[in-house]
């Protein structure tokens, strides 16, 4: 039982009958005043509503998105034979930033109302929704009967699955540049004959087919495609690398949500897709394969992964690869290495496996380190500051030469650019026929 403003102000109006109670030295008056208004107050709470006549069902994505709003729709029913009215409070998991979550309702029987609001998850994982707590109106509007409807309900929190909506919606719309993927059909290109077309500008004179030219009296050339079922190995380092933070977030959780793009574009090509995670240990090995089955196996054993204090052995991950992939295949690795004698190591680890595939090492920039290193200075703290990040920098930049001289690709973008840095190269990977 909650007492409303017009409860308190029915107890404001008993004050002239205190001061009279005072100057007569009796009581009773008061008395009877305050307890017929909590008589009433009672009384109307047993008249108010039932919740058993209420029904909420809570709808959202299966599988939220982290670091970013998600919708949630309450849809509430009055299935009683009487009107009910109240305010509802739905209640996320402690520590997730929403909008307001808090409407009045108003409903007769055998009708609904839909409510809308947001919820930002801060971190991948699994939680669930508290419950939904309600205040019902009550006869005379003294007091509002306080309930709770148990709606308590799991949810999981994975990487920005949302981003994937808007990768295909501009993929259908030709709008990939406006992410920053730049996807190139180049002419010629693939082995897969598509069709013929007559011969243009810029088109290579060995695709020429001389045998259609000569029966349409004109130059016709071949048009290949893009080979489908290509393998695209994807390798998360789960160790100790992964757990510097930029802006309050691991690289593992930037690392995760390119990965997750990447993985994406590639299942959408028609191409196999595989993962690795490893730390001091192999910790999953999902072989290739094609498919929104194998998309949905991949999300779901990388949702819950976390950074351990513990130093990663890419030698003997990629040795496992090694022994249980053979076939060419674009290797995607995502770590950090950060001197001349972590790309050594990194190098003896992926440097064989480059012989057979193509491979690239997928590193998370530090946009500080930029800001640092570009800095005016104005003190010696300053300096400090500014020559440190040019050390960091140099060291970064010696260690992607030391990959590339092992023919180890490099690609290292700040977080909001490496989910479409990945998805370019792996588009030119392919234009260019490299697997």
């Amino acid at each position: 039982m909650v007492p409303t403003r017009r409860f308190w102000l029915l107890i404001a109006c008993g004050l002239p009958l205190a001061f009279v109670a005072v100057a007569s030295d009796s009581g009773a008056i008061l008395l009877i005043y305050n307890v017929l208004i909590f008589a009433a107050a009672w009384v109307t709470v047993n008249l108010a509503p039932n919740t058993k006549g209420l029904r909420l069902v809570r709808k959202f994505d299966p599988a939220l998105s982290v670091r970013v709003p998600n919708r949630v729709s309450l849809t509430l029913e009055n299935l009683s034979g009487e009107p009910i009215a109240g305010k509802l409070r739905d209640e996320p998991p402690p520590g997730f930033p929403t909008g307001s979550r808090e409407f009045s309702f108003d409903l007769e029987p055998g009708r609904s109302s839909d409510f809308h609001y947001d919820i930002t998850p801060p971190e991948r994982g699994l939680d669930y929704f508290r419950g939904t707590f309600m205040r019902l109106k009550c006869p005379l509007g003294l007091v509002e009967k306080e309930a709770k409807l148990q709606t308590e309900q799991p949810v999981r929190v994975y990487p920005n699955i949302l981003a994937l909506r808007e990768f295909d919606l501009l993929r259908q719309k030709g709008k990939l540049r406006d992410i920053g993927i730049r996807k190139s059909r180049m002419r010629g290109m693939g082995t897969d004959f598509e069709s013929l077309r007559d011969y243009g500008d810029g088109d290579d004179y060995r695709k020429i087919d001389w045998k259609a030219s000569a029966r349409r009296d004109k130059l016709i050339v071949r048009q290949y495609e893009v080979e489908r079922n290509q393998p695209v190995v994807l390798c998360i380092d789960v160790g100790r690398r992964m757990l510097s933070e930029i802006n309050g977030i691991s690289k593992l959780d930037y690392a995760l949500d390119s990965l997750l793009m990447l993985m994406h574009a590639a299942s959408v090509a028609g191409d196999l897709v595989g993962l690795i995670v490893y730390s001091e240990r192999v910790v999953r090995y999902i072989p290739p394969k094609k498919g929104r089955h194998q998309t949905g196996i991949i999300i779901q054993a990388i949702h819950d992964l976390m950074a351990d204090p513990l130093e990663s052995d890419p030698v003997g991950a990629f040795s496992y690869l090694s022994s249980r992939w053979k076939r060419r295949s674009l290797i995607v690795a995502f770590s950090d290495v950060e001197d001349k004698d972590e790309a050594n190591r990194m190098a003896v680890a992926l440097g064989p496996l480059a012989n057979r595939h193509v491979t690239l090492l997928a590193r998370v920039a530090d946009p500080r380190l930029k800001e640092l290193a570009n800095m005016k200075i104005t003190d010696t703290n300053e300096l400090y500051q500014k020559t440190a990040a040019l050390m960091v920098d140099s060291d970064r930049k010696l260690a992607g030469t030391v990959l590339d001289s092992h023919g180890v690709h490099t690609l290292e973008a700040e977080p909001q650019d490496l989910a479409s840095a990945l998805v370019s190269f792996y588009f030119m990977v392919k234009d260019r026929g490299m697997i």
